[in-house]
C-alpha cells in the first residue's frame, strides 16, 4: 500500500493542477495558429500534423522533409502540404520566414492543430494558438 507523504504530496498537488491547466489550454480550438521552425534538417523524415474543426474528423497533412533544409525552407515545404491537403476553409501562409500561419476562412469552425509525429532530427517545432 502506497503512503500518502502529507508535506510532499501537499506541495505537488498544485504543481499537478497546473500542468493540467496548460494541457487544456493547449487543447482549445482558435481561428488561428502558428507553426515555427527552428534549427535545419539533419536528414530526410516526414512531419505528420493532424488539423481538427469544432464538430468535424480531422485531417492528417503529411510533409515530406529533405535532409539538409534550414527553417525557412522547411517552413515553405510545410505550408505547401497544408495548402494541398486542406480545403477552402483554411489560409495557409509563411510568416516571418520560419513561420506558418493556419487560418480559418470566414464562417468557417474554429480548428486544432496537433504534431502528431515527426522523423525529422535537428528541427525544432513549436505550435501555439493566436
Amino acid at each position: 500500500m502506497k503512503k500518502f507523504h502529507f508535506r510532499r504530496d501537499w506541495l505537488l498537488l498544485p504543481a499537478v493542477a497546473a500542468l493540467g491547466l496548460v494541457s487544456a489550454a493547449w487543447a482549445e480550438p482558435s481561428n488561428k495558429w502558428r507553426i515555427e521552425f527552428n534549427e535545419k534538417a539533419q536528414q530526410d523524415g516526414a512531419m505528420v500534423f493532424a488539423v481538427t474543426p469544432v464538430g468535424a474528423a480531422a485531417t492528417q497533412v503529411v510533409a515530406n522533409i529533405p535532409g539538409g533544409l534550414s527553417e525557412d525552407n522547411i517552413a515553405e515545404v510545410v505550408s505547401k502540404s497544408f495548402k494541398a491537403g486542406l480545403d477552402a476553409n483554411y489560409q495557409v501562409e509563411v510568416d516571418d520566414g520560419e513561420h506558418v500561419l493556419i487560418k480559418r476562412s470566414d464562417g468557417a469552425p474554429d480548428f486544432e492543430v496537433k504534431l502528431i509525429s515527426s522523423t525529422v532530427s535537428g528541427v525544432e517545432i513549436e505550435l501555439r494558438r493566436e
